[in-house]
């Protein structure tokens, strides 16, 4: 018989299991998987290339580019099209202010985006001992995005993830900024404590309904006017609210003209759309209802000549942020709440008996649409080599309205501001462009991201100046088999390709290296390069690369000759008044 000791010495001992844990990485990952982001845009580096690995090991999408700057215009614009924040992660210090253009600009456009960039140690930075890249990027970011934030400890990056979406989405939206200093990563803690610490968003954009009152006031205005016009911005298009805006149009029966990337909210032929009357629908207006829209220097600030006499036009304005209301001109019926809230009020408030606006008006727009239709027409139509910029967008004209669901990403000096005016865009949220900064250098970001967020083909249609800004990324899209057809309208130069330096010495400031052949670039990474110099042959090559569905890069010659300074904006370029005396 086995003793009572036998048995405690022949018994084996139950061994503890070892708690399973986390890290930083981990969480991060895991925070943003919980708030249904799927894709990270970045470049990798030092101290997050392994936050990039482990997040593509997990399933999310990561796609990587040459330049920082290029990925937070991805991210920016994934923002727009989805309505969450797009992540640009980068490196820290100059990586770090690289995607900071970005994250400021999508601030400016309203544009819900996080930057995240990894960043040195915070004892090393505040002493200033010079530790590697060393930065103090969250007082840099703050003044440039809406919000900014840094997580120190494992157990607040959920926390921190959440504060982030809700600041990038909430009221108007905007670039965030979150400081993860390398530290953080390599963190460890329990695994069932992380899960408990993370944090799913609930509602990060909730409706902000109109007041009563004011929708009541607005639409005392609009019952006033005689001339009444609607002006579509960009914040229009990012509601989504298309159904509703194209109920209030068709229902009040007012005429609208669509900022660029508000485009397509209702086809640019409808019967109300007065865009290609633009400068009468702004002038000879005397009501203008903004949906989405801001009274900037793209409007003219909502006075000056391209409006009437001072006083002459009331305003009516939507607009989820109080503070922007009279920010130029006094708005004599402000409606503060979220457009789609905003635009079903007034819907409502409209009822069976509205009054649309008298026959004149709508007669007057129509007649000059028209006028300026038919005097443009032959100049879309000419089959000229080299080249114009009227007759090449002519040809990208056709290829829009035969393919209306593809993305139009838009970016130069004459080739943004012609194209504006002259491609007809069928469907929200298509068009792309350079927004309210006008900056140059989104193109590459804004298609990659427009590929990767909807499927959709891609025309990319570049000045030679701003594909040089972001032509690298011709790489990224080649990388990632990416339906992008990027077209670059090639004068030689910037704005035109004919000046030249007085002195003899070197080319002048504003002028390329002639007849480049930017195709071969494309055709260097595995894409389909095409050199074309009549409007025939760019239709050809344009719509055997949306057929394909692979990467192509038009070269479109266009007459050096053809272009003017700064395109439409050329009073924006100060003039010396003084002549150096010989």
């Amino acid at each position: 018989m086995m003793t009572a000791l036998a048995k405690i010495v022949h018994t084996a001992p139950e061994v503890e299991a070892e708690p399973e844990l986390t890290d930083g990485f981990h969480l991060v990952i895991d925070a943003l998987k919980l708030n249904g982001i799927e894709t990270i845009y970045g470049v990798p580096g030092i101290p997050i290339t392994d936050l990039g690995r482990m997040a593509q090991a997990e399933g999310m999408r990561v796609i990587s580019f040459r330049h920082e700057q290029h990925a937070g215009n991805a991210a920016a614009i994934a923002g727009f099209l989805t309505q969450k924040p797009g992540i640009c992660l980068t490196v820290s210090a100059p990586g770090f202010l690289n995607g900071l253009t970005a994250l400021a600009n999508a601030t400016t456009n309203c544009f819900p985006m996080i930057l995240i960039s990894g960043s040195s140690e915070r004892e090393i930075v505040d002493l200033q001992q010079g530790d590697y890249e060393e930065m103090d990027q969250l007082a840099i970011a703050k003044p440039l995005c809406k919000a900014a934030f840094r997580v120190l400890h494992a157990a607040d990056i959920g926390i921190g993830v959440a504060r982030a979406i809700r600041a990038a989405c909430s009221g108007r939206p905007g670039g965030v900024y979150l400081d993860l200093p390398a530290k953080l990563f390599s963190q460890v803690m329990d695994a069932e404590a992380g899960q408990k610490s993370l944090v799913k968003v609930i509602d990060p954009a909730p409706a902000q309904h109109p007041a009563p009152e004011a929708i009541a006031r607005a639409l005392d205005v609009l019952k006033s006017a005689k001339r009444p016009l609607i002006v579509l911005g960009k914040g229009a298009a990012y509601a989504q609210a298309d159904a509703a805006i194209r109920s209030l149009v068709e229902t009040s029966g007012i005429p609208y003209v669509p900022m660029s990337m508000a485009k397509g909210l209702l086809p640019d032929t409808h019967p109300l759309s007065a865009g290609a009357a633009r400068s009468t629908a702004l002038k000879d207006s005397d009501v203008v209802l903004l949906i989405g829209a801001r009274l900037n220097w793209l409007l003219s600030h909502g006075k000056g000549k391209s409006w009437g006499e001072p006083g002459s036009t009331k305003f009516i304005q939507i607009d989820i942020e109080p503070r922007e209301m009279d920010s130029n001109v006094e708005i004599v019926a402000p409606v503060v709440g979220d457009i789609a809230s905003c635009v079903q009020a007034l819907l409502d408030g409209m009822g069976q008996g509205w009054q649309q606006p008298p026959s004149d008006w709508i007669e007057t727009l129509r007649t000059k649409r028209e006028a300026n239709v038919a005097k443009m027409a032959p100049k879309l139509m000419s089959n000229t080599s080299p080249m114009n910029f009227h007759a090449a967008l002519g040809a990208l004209r056709t290829i829009v309205k035969e393919r209306p669901d593809a993305i139009l990403v838009n970016e130069g000096a004459n080739t943004l501001d012609l194209a504006r005016g002259i491609i007809d865009m069928y469907q929200p949220r298509k068009r792309l462009d350079v927004g309210t900064w006008g900056i140059m250098g989104i193109g590459m970001g804004f298609a990659v991201a427009a590929a990767v967020e909807t499927g959709k083909p891609v025309l990319c249609v570049e000045g030679d100046s701003a594909f040089g800004f972001s032509g690298m990324e011709v790489e990224t899209i080649c990388r990632y088999g990416l339906p992008v057809c990027i077209v670059v309208f090639n004068n030689n130069g910037i704005y035109r390709g004919t000046d030249t330096d007085p002195t003899g010495r070197d080319p002048a400031t504003t002028v390329f290296v002639p007849d480049s052949r930017y195709d071969k670039m494309m055709e260097a990474f595995g894409g389909v390069g095409y050199h074309v110099t009549t409007p025939d042959e760019l239709t050809r090559a344009v719509n055997e690369a949306m057929n394909s569905g692979r990467p192509a890069l038009v070269n479109a010659v266009i007459d050096p000759a053809a272009g003017s300074e700064s395109g439409n904006i050329g009073s924006l370029n100060p003039q010396s008044g003084i002549k150096k005396k010989k």
